[in-house]
């Protein structure tokens, strides 16, 4: 089983990690969604989101942008860290398991932005 969140506004990929409504998180076994739910973001304090995402199981993480503190967490930890999606969340999972959806890459370094994530 894998398990996969996404950093989410409701249904739609958050622009950035740590600012997000919601984590949708998809179980899957197979290449396909086999169970999934939503959870409130918790609140972002630096350090605590990719520990409390661990602590839930979670292998990999899909957002729009992502700071640098937040990745070098997720990749001690070994969670494969995907930025620059964008959409519904079930697509960018299904996209994900297809093999279809790459990484950008995309890197926050200002905690002021909006709009400048994920581009």
């Amino acid at each position: 089983m894998l398990k996969i969140a996404v950093a989410s506004e409701m249904e739609r990929v958050a622009e950035h990690f740590g600012h997000c409504v919601n984590f949708n998180i998809f179980e899957t076994e197979e290449s396909r969604i086999v169970k999934s739910g939503c959870l409130p973001n918790p609140g972002h304090k630096p350090g605590f989101l990719p520990n409390f995402l661990n602590d839930m199981g979670v292998n990999v993480i899909i957002s729009g942008g992502m700071g640098a503190g937040a990745i070098d967490i997720f990749n001690e930890k070994g969670i494969e860290v995907i930025t620059g999606a964008a959409g519904n969340t079930q697509d960018v999972v299904e996209e994900y398991l297809k093999g279809t959806l790459k990484s950008t890459g995309s890197v926050c370094h200002d905690h002021q932005h909006h709009g400048e994530c994920g581009e």
